[in-house]
């Protein structure tokens, strides 16, 4: 079967561009973790499709807004995670927490903006949604209902696991040379971990491809509702949540009566949500690992992990030390998942072979014909 992707897709500004516009500014997404804005005046900052947004903490209530002083269009907050209040570093001209101006310093000798005239100025804010302990935010002037967009297997999955997420968090960014689709095309592959992953992942998990041959047939028709309902409805099926192979043998580890575990199931969960979000728990409860793929360029994606266990009992005194370990513990996988997607990327051009696939790859194609369907058309979400 002929792949629907064709090289430009990965390669041309034009369909970057596209993207930006018709998928990541109408659709939900990940923004950060509840449990790093506990405390008044905590925020973090993000670049979602270009555009730089802080959710802050105002006596606990989150808002998101536009990380962009209405004055001088300097950045209100400029550190990635911090605390303190909505205040622009250039001239502090101060924010509450209606993005609305708090105060201007001098004001009336310097500036002689009336109090009308600032009473009418709001920072542009963004509709924000917490999902147990995971925050989405959504650009559009109009956001679709956050149900429109994942299942509610999904979000029951991530509710229950989340609620139960611990605050002690450590974070990396990988800068890597590949579109970002590659990465959710590799996600969604159950073939590649014997091949890619045979001295790590495959030796402790037994990932095995499925083949449903009616979605794959499916896959082969092109789409018969393409209003925006349709297509929604469609993407509704990109998000999923489960235990996607048995842990056989479970390994006991230190750190595991130090923290309340989630569900009683040994096995290797993934949560993917669509468009650029993974989520793992590869030991049954115990610990996370979320991964954002953040597309940067045709070719560069940024790759963001969080790392964290579930909710400690009581502080212990090696946990920083288990995130650490858990992190260069999966720097192996990471980077070999890395390594192969940058190939891929390097070895494309416009007149690349179209991929051939396997029936296996049912979703893949699924995710393709409605990807080409937004790329192709004027039709959207």
């Amino acid at each position: 079967m002929r792949s629907r992707m064709h090289p430009r897709y990965y390669l041309s500004p034009e369909i970057f561009s596209r993207e930006q516009e018709k998928i990541f500014r109408k659709v939900w997404l990940f923004a950060g973790l509840k449990t790093l804005l506990t405390e008044n005046n905590n925020f973090v900052t993000r670049k979602i499709a270009g555009i730089p947004v802080v959710i802050q903490n105002f006596n606990g209530q989150l808002r998101a807004f536009e990380n962009v002083c209405l004055h001088r269009s300097a950045p209100l907050q400029t550190a990635p995670i911090g605390r303190r209040p909505l205040v622009c570093p250039y001239h502090a001209w101060s924010y509450d927490q209606d993005g609305a101006i708090k105060n201007i310093p001098e004001c009336r000798a310097l500036y002689r903006i009336s109090r009308a005239e600032q009473q009418k100025l709001r920072l542009r804010e963004f509709a924000l949604h917490a999902i147990g302990n995971v925050l989405f935010v959504n650009l559009d002037s109009n956001p679709m209902p956050i149900e429109e967009q994942f299942p509610a297997h999904f979000i029951s999955m991530l509710e229950s696991s989340s609620n139960l997420y611990d605050g002690e968090v450590m974070v990396t960014t990988w800068h890597c040379k590949f579109n970002w689709k590659l990465a959710y095309e590799n996600l969604r592959d159950g073939n590649h971990p014997r091949f890619v992953h045979p001295k790590s992942l495959a030796r402790e998990f037994d990932f095995i491809p499925y083949v449903d041959t009616e979605l794959a047939a499916e896959g082969l028709r092109p789409l018969a509702d393409t209003s925006p309902t349709g297509l929604r409805a469609e993407m509704r099926r990109f998000s999923s949540a489960s235990a996607d192979a048995p842990i056989t043998e479970p390994k006991r580890m230190p750190f595991h009566d130090m923290v309340e575990r989630w569900g009683e199931q040994d096995a290797y969960f993934n949560w993917l949500a669509f468009p650029n979000m993974h989520i793992a728990c590869p030991n049954g409860g115990y610990s996370f690992t979320l991964e954002h793929h953040i597309p940067v360029a045709p070719d560069r994606t940024d790759l963001e992990i969080y790392w964290f266990t579930t909710r400690k009992k009581k502080p212990y005194a090696f946990s920083s030390w288990n995130l650490l370990t858990h992190m260069h513990g999966s720097r192996l996988v990471t980077g070999e998942d890395v390594e192969i997607m940058e190939q891929v990327q390097s070895a494309l051009h416009m007149d690349a072979p179209m991929p051939t696939q396997g029936v296996y790859e049912f979703t893949n194609r699924l995710v393709e014909r409605w990807y080409a369907t937004l790329m192709e058309t004027e039709h959207g979400i």
